[in-house]
């Protein structure tokens, strides 16, 4: 087999494992064999090879996502800037583990821009969010400032609309 080929098939072979990556992505619930179905890879390959990125930790978890406001349980998110003094060796990662360790914390990021951290963190009302942005994330050493951002209406989380179609009020015009 050529150069050419071989790339051509490691390029193919990428490909599927992607695909069987993205379907997983979107529907957790996808079996080996509707995935073996959808791809063209044999259902073994494809149990092997999810077993694989299991124990490698390519495949974190298996998440559902929830509307907790069609449930009926109302919950607060907020967005926390959070603007730290980097300590030499370690930067911004020991704030960082500090913070992500809470548990009323969804996510933390390092970003770009007037803050270096970005985290979400939950409560079940806005009181308890500020009490734990005022009573431990600001007390944290070496967090210099906060910022905190209130979630108003969630439209899209995690790759799922969450705006529910509108009916269009005008009449039906025809000819």
């Amino acid at each position: 087999m050529s150069n050419s080929q071989q790339n051509s098939t490691a390029s193919a072979d990428l490909l599927a494992l992607r695909a069987i990556l993205k379907i997983l992505e979107s529907d957790a619930h996808a079996t080996p064999d509707r995935i073996a179905t959808m791809t063209g890879i044999d259902v073994d390959i494809v149990t092997a090879q999810i077993a694989r990125w299991e124990s490698e930790g390519i495949i974190r978890r298996y998440k559902t996502v929830v509307d907790w406001d069609k449930f009926g349980e109302e919950r607060v998110f907020a967005f926390i800037d959070v603007k730290v003094t980097p300590a030499r060796g370690v930067g911004f990662d020991d704030v960082a583990g500090r913070i992500y360790r809470y548990p009323e914390v969804h996510s933390v990021y390092l970003v770009s821009g007037s803050h270096d951290l970005r985290c979400v963190v939950e409560g079940r009302n806005i009181r308890e969010v500020a009490d734990f942005v005022a009573q431990e994330l600001s007390t944290i050493d070496r967090v210099i400032s906060t910022s905190t951002h209130f979630l108003l209406k969630k439209y899209k989380d995690d790759g799922d609309i969450f705006a529910d179609s509108e009916v269009d009020p005008r009449l039906m015009v025809s000819p």
